[in-house]
């Protein structure tokens, strides 16, 4: 039933009622502006929560609201700064927030600043909160992510599946020529892995592959008796784009065999649109239940110098729905404008 329930719903968003009821929530793209790699979920106490990148790449940063489209005027707070010197005194990127044995834990990814390719030597540490609210208690480093290797690596997320919780994650493999891979383990402690990883995809096809060899930015969505891991693959200009793996539920998710790849992409660049470099998303639902794909996306094509230093990938939602088959189909990122 819940199948038919989602496509249902996909299916009659066109209609006049729900047309208004969609109107009436307020929503409009973009959500929050200069926010990239965004974060948002839904949590059991009824707030949004919302964390990203922020254009400075020098500190941590989190906002909540009882709407969606309340994030956008939400008031931001400032968790924590990076450092005048070391290894976490240069770019921070990719916060994520996940609630782990009852304590509140911000992923992210640090380096060290001075200039040079040093400070692309990107690592994944964790801030932990003292108290029961995130926007409240006062928050620490908690140390740095034990990964199988020494290099480069971000990007993370945390999930649990069948009772157990999992680190997924985009890093550097010695002996493999790409930028990062995307990779699979269960987790001992909110620092350390329990088992060797898995290698769940090479950035291999034409589309992961332009500008840079990236499969980063993993993000999950549990539905109709599979596991969905979304990731953002190339350049993180116009060619920016996201493809999934698709895993049944009950498989071994630790066996890479487990896992199909999209062929193509299964969210892009839409230039009817003007909405340029969809990627890096997170999953939430909307006050009415409907799943509600987030991510950022630049509204020009033409950048000026690095991308990443190009301050406006916007933060963006828009409702999805699911094939026939029970696959999600994300459409193309709409145009500016009421959602």
């Amino acid at each position: 039933m819940m199948i038919d329930r989602r496509l249902f719903l996909a299916g009659a968003v066109a209609t006049p009622a729900l047309a208004r009821s969609a109107r009436q929530t307020g929503l409009s793209n973009p959500l929050v502006r200069q926010r990239a790699d965004a974060q948002i979920f839904r949590h059991t106490d009824g707030w949004y929560y919302m964390t990203g990148s922020v254009p400075e790449y020098d500190r941590l940063v989190l906002r909540r609201a009882k709407t969606l489209a309340g994030l956008a005027t939400a008031q931001e707070r400032v968790l924590w700064r990076h450092q005048a010197s070391g290894p976490l005194s240069g770019f921070i990127w990719a916060p994520e927030l996940h609630l782990i044995d009852n304590r509140w834990i911000m992923y992210f990814a640090a380096g060290p600043s001075g200039g040079g390719e040093d400070v692309f030597r990107i690592r994944t540490y964790a801030v932990a909160c003292d108290g029961a609210d995130p926007m409240a208690g006062g928050w620490s480093e908690l140390g740095q992510f034990q990964t199988p290797w020494d290099s480069f690596n971000l990007d993370s997320t945390s999930f649990v599946h069948r009772g157990q919780r999992y680190f997924c994650w985009a890093q550097r493999e010695p002996g493999i020529e790409t930028n990062s891979n995307l990779y699979l383990a269960p987790m001992a402690t909110p620092l350390t892995l329990a088992a060797k990883p898995a290698r769940l995809t090479v950035p291999e096809l034409a589309w992961e592959v332009q500008g840079f060899k990236v499969a980063e930015a993993p993000a999950l969505l549990a539905r109709n008796g599979r596991l969905f891991i979304t990731y953002s693959a190339s350049a993180t200009d116009a060619r920016y784009c996201m493809g999934m793996l698709t895993a049944r539920d009950d498989a071994d998710i630790m066996d890479p065999k487990s896992w199909m790849k999209s062929p193509t992409p299964v969210f892009q660049t839409s230039e009817a649109n003007r909405i340029y470099g969809p990627g890096h998303n997170s999953f939430t639902v909307d006050e009415r239940g409907r799943d509600m794909l987030v991510y950022h996306a630049r509204d020009y094509k033409e950048i000026k110098g690095d991308p990443l230093f190009d301050p406006n990938r916007h933060t963006r939602v828009q409702p999805f729905g699911y094939k026939a088959d029970g696959v999600p189909d994300f459409g193309v990122p709409r145009a500016n404008g009421r959602v």
